[in-house]
């Protein structure tokens, strides 16, 4: 008991000197860096920032994923588990709701097509084949739906072999 007493009295007191030690601590005065090359003029902005989100669109998410079976030699091979979302223009999520049984069809046939042309064996993911079925959704959604889908989102996919 006589050797606990001075060890946890030590400890109290490193415990007490930390803690005054970070509340008396002075706060960092921001350090202004200067430009060894002088001054810059301000890069000038571009007529159009592809960069910057648009905020007269909205992002909607399709309410169930698109299940598409791949069929090698008569017999399915995997299956494909796909989400979508479309940009639509801001406030019309009612319309594109209210018709989203149409857009599915759609999206659907384009689903089968590419996969009944091998869209989705091999390197599935790979940049050339998505940006192809990117373009075939956007497509066949702007052909059914006009002005009300401006672009389709590929968000989730996935393959499951048999």
């Amino acid at each position: 008991m006589g050797k606990i007493l001075p060890i946890l009295l030590a400890l109290i007191g490193i415990g007490a000197g930390v803690g005054a030690g970070l509340m008396l601590k002075p706060e960092a005065e921001p350090v202004a860096l200067e430009n060894p090359c002088g001054d810059l003029p301000a890069p000038e902005k571009a007529a159009k920032d592809e960069t910057a989100a648009p905020t007269d669109v909205e992002y909607l998410k399709l309410n169930n994923q698109f299940i598409v079976p791949v069929v090698n030699e008569a017999r399915v091979s995997s299956m494909m588990v796909i989400a979508l979302s479309v940009e639509i223009p801001l406030g019309r999520s009612e319309e594109v709701y209210s018709r989203e049984p149409k857009l599915r069809d759609a999206f659907l046939q384009v689903f089968f097509d590419h996969a009944n042309l091998g869209g989705f064996t091999g390197a599935f993911t790979s940049s050339r084949n998505l940006d192809v079925l990117r373009r075939a959704l956007r497509e066949t959604a702007q052909s059914h739906f006009g002005d009300l889908i401006r672009d389709v989102l590929i968000t989730d996919i996935a393959r499951q072999d048999v």
